[in-house]
């Protein structure tokens, strides 16, 4: 019994190192976008919206405009008498509503309209971004089902493979697989931020779910590109969450320690990267080939998504 505990934790150790590693496999990027002009462009808008335009406002916010408002309307006037402070109190308070006011209204016309501007277009530009890179692979041909038909073994074809009706019934079936694909994903997200609110443990949660939530979203594109089904995908992920979380921990160490708004403008900015990386993974192959050398020591399926998909 302890034999097989001992294989299960190394097992689960080396996929997570496994995932770790393709994460940072971020040469991956340089040569597709070597390889593809548009993947290059697209890459280098989302740095230019979040990076410099998104970022480079917060800074501008956070070291020049909040110090020059408290240069111009102080709340405090160093070297007066008690007396003095006291028949200037009124004068204070009112520089700090300015204060207060004109900072919220930075937010409001700059920086809210920006995060949800920024939010759309960096989503569109994402699906871009992955198709290009299958572009750049050599895997993305004319017809979808010649890039299924070409996978390198049996295991990735049974996996990426899905049934669907003909037809309208087809259309139907993936308009509702989308939906609820949707619905999935907005619930688990809420459940993420309800673990950060946990007391004690609720960060060391919030990290985990955060992660294993990066990962299936820079997966996605793939699978979405490959056609695997939506059952398929959920299986695959919950049946190798070792190696998810190892992938989807590099996402989140790049935002954990930020501020919401930072936080967002530095993933929008690195999220491309990651999609790249997770696009040019073989990671069917990676884990497939790490279960062989430990035979009998199966970890399980981890029911990651159960609570969301139990809502959906």
């Amino acid at each position: 019994m302890e034999g097989v505990l001992t294989a299960k934790i190394k097992q689960a150790t080396v996929l997570w190192f496994e995932g770790f590693r393709e994460a940072c496999c971020l040469h991956r990027v340089l040569v597709f976008c070597l390889r593809s002009r548009k993947l290059l462009i697209r890459t280098g808008q989302c740095f230019l919206l979040n990076g410099l335009i998104f970022l480079g406002s917060i800074f501008v916010l956070k070291s020049v405009v909040i110090p020059t408002l408290q240069w111009i309307l102080p709340d405090q006037w160093p070297q007066i008498s008690s007396q003095e402070s006291y028949s200037c109190g009124g004068i204070l308070k009112f520089y700090s509503f300015l204060h207060v006011g004109l900072v919220q209204l930075f937010y409001i016309f700059w920086f809210y309209p920006l995060y949800i501007f920024s939010f759309i277009l960096s989503n569109i530009w994402y699906i871009d971004i992955a198709k290009y890179g299958f572009v750049a692979m050599g895997k993305f041909g004319p017809s979808m089902a010649e890039t299924v038909g070409r996978k390198e073994s049996l295991n990735t074809q049974r996996i990426a493979h899905v049934v669907k009706p003909a037809g309208l019934g087809g259309v139907i079936f993936g308009m509702a697989e989308q939906v609820y694909s949707v619905l999935l994903l907005s619930f688990f997200f809420v459940e993420v931020y309800a673990t950060g609110f946990i007391p004690y443990i609720g960060k060391a949660l919030n990290f985990l779910l955060l992660s294993w939530m990066y990962a299936y979203y820079c997966f996605e594109y793939k699978w979405n590109l490959t056609e695997m089904g939506l059952d398929r995908r959920l299986d695959f992920f919950e049946s190798n969450w070792s190696f998810f979380l190892g992938f989807g921990n590099p996402c989140v160490l790049a935002i954990f320690f930020f501020s919401p708004l930072v936080s967002y403008g530095v993933m929008a900015m690195l999220f491309p990267l990651f999609v790249l990386t997770a696009t040019g993974s073989e990671a069917e192959n990676v884990i497939a080939s790490q279960r062989r050398k430990c035979e009998g020591a199966e970890l399980g399926r981890l029911p990651i998504f159960y609570a969301a998909n139990t809502l959906s």
